[in-house]
C-alpha cells in the first residue's frame, strides 16, 4: 500500500500543470485530508458548512460526493442547514453549545465537520472549536486548516480542483490503494 504523502504529490503531477500550485502546500493540504478521510473511515458524518458565498460549492459537493456512478460506499454527508434551519441566526456560545449538543445527541459524536469559506464568517465558529473539524479557510491562519485567499482570481476553479483531489483519495483509501494515518 502507497504512503498518502507519496500518492498525493503523485497526483498532483499527473494531472499536469492545472494542479501544479498545490504541490508547494501539499503538506498543509495531506495533514487536513488525511484526517478527513480517518474520520470518513471510521463511519463519522460529514456536516457540511460554507459561508454565503460558497453555498453553490456545498450543493456541488452535496451532489457529487455520492455520485451512483463512483461506484464505492455512499458517504454520510448533511449540510448544517439542513439540520438547522435557523443556523444563520446562531450566535454566541450558548446558541453554538445547543447546536453542537443537537448533533452529538443525533450523531452520537460520531461527526466532524467541513467548512469552507472565509475564517471571519460567523457561520465557521462551531467548526472552530473542534480540532477533528475539515477546515478550507480563507484569508486566515488557523491551525489544523487549509489556507487560501478569497481574493485569489482562480478561487472557484481551485475549489473544484481540490474536491477533486479530496475525491480521488478518498477512492483510492476506499479501496485499499492508499494508507492514512
Amino acid at each position: 500500500m502507497q504512503d498518502f504523502e507519496k500518492w498525493t504529490l503523485d497526483a498532483i503531477r499527473s494531472d499536469g500543470a492545472s494542479l501544479s500550485w498545490l504541490e508547494e502546500y501539499r503538506f498543509e493540504w495531506t495533514t487536513v485530508v488525511e484526517l478527513a478521510i480517518s474520520q470518513i473511515m471510521e463511519g463519522k458524518t460529514i456536516v457540511l458548512i460554507t459561508d454565503k458565498e460558497r453555498k453553490w460549492f456545498e450543493k456541488y459537493i452535496s451532489l457529487s460526493l455520492n455520485k451512483v456512478s463512483t461506484d464505492r460506499p455512499i458517504i454520510p454527508v448533511v449540510s448544517i442547514d439542513n439540520l438547522y434551519c435557523h443556523y444563520d441566526d446562531v450566535s454566541g456560545a450558548k446558541m453554538i453549545d445547543m447546536i453542537d449538543d443537537m448533533l452529538s445527541m443525533s450523531y452520537k459524536d460520531d461527526y466532524f465537520f467541513w467548512y469552507i469559506g472565509k475564517g471571519e464568517d460567523k457561520r465557521v465558529d462551531i467548526a472552530k472549536r473542534k480540532d477533528t473539524s475539515f477546515l478550507w479557510l480563507f484569508d486566515e491562519d488557523f491551525h489544523n486548516a487549509f489556507n487560501m485567499k478569497s481574493y485569489d482570481a482562480l478561487l472557484d476553479i481551485k475549489l473544484l480542483q481540490l474536491f477533486n483531489l479530496f475525491n480521488l483519495s478518498l477512492s483510492a483509501v476506499l479501496f485499499g490503494e492508499v494508507e492514512v494515518e
